[in-house]
């Protein structure tokens, strides 16, 4: 059984930085194409960022370029976000999901039920 097990959110002041992480199990990590996506109360779900399971390549959404960075560890299994210069429009549930065939450059667009595993999500507050 496939699970992805968010963790590291928070509340944090504007300006901020928080590190979240995504703990993989039940699947061959190093295959997946990892990325995070996030939903914001009223709003519909948006991509965030993403990394190719070699790790060379990662994409982002034009909102966190520059300050957000994704990263991985094919040994432990976990995809990480860091986020640095946080604001309060980035206050959203952080998902992490999870797909072996979609390019990482299609993401972006692709409908999101073709990613094959997500994550229950968790909390970044940012207060301004």
């Amino acid at each position: 059984q496939v699970q992805l097990v968010e963790s590291g959110g928070g509340l944090v002041q504007a300006g901020g930085s928080l590190r979240l992480s995504c703990a993989a199990s039940g699947l061959t990590f190093s295959h997946y194409n990892m990325g995070w996506f996030r939903q914001a109360p009223g709003k519909e779900r948006e991509f965030v960022a993403v990394i190719r399971w070699t790790g060379g390549a990662t994409h982002y959404a034009d909102s966190v370029n520059g300050r957000f960075t994704v990263s991985r560890d094919n040994g432990k299994n976990t995809v990480n976000l860091q986020m640095n210069s946080l604001k309060p429009e980035d206050t959203a549930v952080y998902y992490c999901a999870a797909d072996q065939w979609l390019d990482v450059r299609r993401w972006l667009r692709a409908p999101q039920h073709e990613l094959s595993y997500w994550g229950q999500g968790t909390q970044v507050t940012v207060s301004s």
